[in-house]
């Protein structure tokens, strides 16, 4: 079947435009080609797409989903490996669809002025994009941008990338915004940069991220009050938001009209097996109660980088922390502050609107899987910092830490609000897709962590960066070869290549980082892990980039991780170049009332010290 779309638009290598057609009515589960051919008869290059299966379609499907390319920094081997792999694949077998879960486009880039010897870490650094306005920030150190071209700007350099091309050409995309799309820090309408007091009001850039995604994603996506081949931009004035409601939510009117102006969260259903979840992080949360300046003196003088579990409870539950009852001082390391948050609500990622619908949705789901697609992934990123060796400096936390506190690993209450939903109502078969910690992690969806009742509801997966530099790639370079601190994050055993120990540091402590950094025995380190640090984790790769497939019918999700060398050179070759391993996820249905279980079998290649077990006793 063809489907022939024509516009008024002269269609040529260098032409920038963009073109949206909608066509409806389509059977059921059918693979379509098309092209676009302009007046003058020049056309566009043919494109595949595949529509949705009947509700009640019992065959198995299978889709990717990805996250986090950055074309300044690094190349899109990975979607070159995925349609190598695809063509070749039985046709039952085949993707579906690709489910992109934000950073699509990176706003933030630099100028080669601003690049010190044309490097990042080992990556050396392109300039696809310059800004017809921009605007710098970070003490000058980068670029954004300042209007609607600039951000039209950056999606048409990156959609001159030949392999997003190809792979846009292949499949349909499912895609969410992550911050990157609209800003670096940004939340609701608001701005944030590292080096600026206060925040900065930006209801106009949020209207117009919102207006360039809508262009150049194609999604069937509703502009409240509009068509769905139309983007009617409210106007909106910069007004600093001042008042907020219960749920952290600005009711400046101009803060709301620019975050409504286009509503991304929705759901799918993908035959009889799937029903996708699709929600939004960024456009409705609250602001991070970390980003405080009364904090800081807190942590003056720590080098560690960890925070305390307890303190950031505090900080997540605000009022509703000990059941009503939050202590008047925030405190660490013999230090104290006023408790900021002791009269505020609950930090909120959904705001009260998306996650009454979000909810109501999850209850309804018939499918065999429910499966969530966010763009942060949900497992805690727990250390055990209390079990440092004196020489690596005093924890001046009572016990357990986190390394990262911006998804919803750190989400805790909304978290639990969210897993409690699931238990109570019985909910089988749900599963958590997301993105953005340029790693590789699965494992059990639960609230909480030993010593509270670890009690999973479901099961969770992170893909790794389709190309963007990943935490084990930075504290090769962060952490000097003389640094105490770097046998936690880095081992170079008998002076070899460098090897990432914080994937054992998350997984089995820190004790467990340090044994392996020095014996380089991997059997000595996995003998003192720490049992009670992560039962939620069966496998973590802080190194990974590439992208996950996910395989479902009525008994059993299968997730693989395909995990490539890290993309610092464009691969010549067809299929997208060498794999560092491809790892299997095999998790049974379960019923009510029972937990998931979660299998890993590597299938090719090495997975290093990222961890493979078996199901768990």
């Amino acid at each position: 079947t063809r489907v022939i779309a024509k516009t008024t638009a002269k269609v040529s290598a260098e032409s920038d435009w963009t073109c949206r057609v909608l066509v409806g009515h389509l059977p059921a589960a059918g693979e379509y080609w098309y092209r676009f051919v302009d007046e003058d008869g020049n056309g566009s290059r043919i494109g595949r797409t595949l529509t949705a299966p009947n509700p009640d379609d019992p065959r198995p499907t299978r889709f990717a989903f990805v996250s986090c390319q950055d074309v300044c920094e690094g190349y899109l081997n990975a979607y070159r490996k995925m349609i190598f792999e695809d063509e070749r694949a039985a046709a039952e077998e085949r993707i579906g669809f690709v489910l992109h879960l934000g950073d699509f486009i990176y706003e933030v880039v630099q100028y080669p002025d601003q690049v010190k010897n044309g490097h990042r870490y080992d990556r050396l650094i392109t300039f696809p994009i310059k800004y017809p306005k921009g605007k710098t920030v970070a003490r000058n150190r980068f670029w954004v941008p300042d209007s609607l071209e600039d951000y039209r700007a950056a999606y048409h350099a990156y959609l001159q990338d030949p392999d997003l091309q190809d792979a846009r050409a292949r499949w349909p995309f499912v895609a969410m915004w992550d911050n990157h799309e609209f800003s670096w820090n940004g939340w609701q309408s608001i701005q944030e940069f590292p080096g600026t007091d206060g925040w900065v009001p930006a209801q106009t850039l949020k209207v117009a991220a919102n207006q360039a995604w809508f262009e150049y994603q194609p999604a069937r996506v509703l502009p409240p009050g509009s068509k769905l081949d139309t983007f009617n931009a409210p106007h909106v004035v910069d007004t600093l938001v001042k008042d907020f409601d219960d749920n952290g939510l600005g009711t400046e009117p101009n803060n709301l009209a620019a975050i409504n102006s286009l509503i991304g969260y929705r759901a799918l259903r993908w035959g009889r097996h799937i029903d996708l979840i699709v929600t939004d992080q960024r456009s409705f949360r609250s602001r991070d109660p970390g980003n405080h300046d009364e904090i800081n003196p807190l942590f003056e003088g720590d080098k560690l980088g960890f925070v305390p579990e307890e303190l950031w409870a505090q900080l997540d539950a605000g009022r509703e922390y000990a059941n009503g009852h939050p202590p008047a001082k925030l405190s660490f390391g013999g230090k104290s502050v006023d408790n900021y948050r002791a009269n505020e609500a609950p930090q909120t990622m959904l705001g009260a609107k998306q996650k009454a619908w979000f909810l109501e949705r999850l209850h309804g789901a018939k499918a065999t899987w429910k499966i969530w697609g966010t763009s942060l992934g949900t497992p805690d990123q727990r250390v055990d910092p209390q079990n440092l060796p004196a020489a690596l400096g005093k924890w001046n936390g009572a016990g357990y830490a986190l390394a990262g506190t911006w998804d919803w690993g750190a989400m805790y209450h909304e978290r639990a609000e969210i897993f409690d939903a699931v238990r109570d109502a019985g909910i089988t078969g749900f599963a958590i897709v997301a993105g953005d910690r340029h790693s590789f992690w699965a494992g059990y969806a639960a609230k909480a962590l030993p010593p509270a009742a670890f009690e999973p509801v479901g099961v969770t997966f992170v893909g790794g960066s389709i190309s963007s530099v990943g935490s084990a790639e930075a504290n090769e370079h962060r952490f000097k070869k003389d640094d105490p601190l770097r046998p936690l994050y880095v081992a170079n055993i008998n002076g070899g290549p460098p090897q990432c120990t914080e994937n054992l540091l998350l997984r089995h402590g820190v004790r467990s980082a340090l044994e392996y950094a020095s014996s380089g025995s991997l059997e000595k380190a996995h003998a003192v892990s720490n049992p009670e640090l992560a039962p939620h984790l069966t496998f973590v790769d802080a190194g990974g980039h590439g992208y996950a497939t996910v395989r479902v019918d009525a008994s059993a999700m299968v997730t693989e991780f395909v995990c490539i060398p890290r993309p610092i050179e464009r691969s010549t070759s067809a299929d997208g170049g060498p794999l560092r391993y491809r790892v299997r996820h095999e998790v049974p249905l379960w019923r009510a009332g029972e937990r998931p279980l979660m299998r890993q079998t590597v299938v090719e290649g090495d997975a290093g010290l990222s961890g493979v077990s078996g199901f768990p006793a």
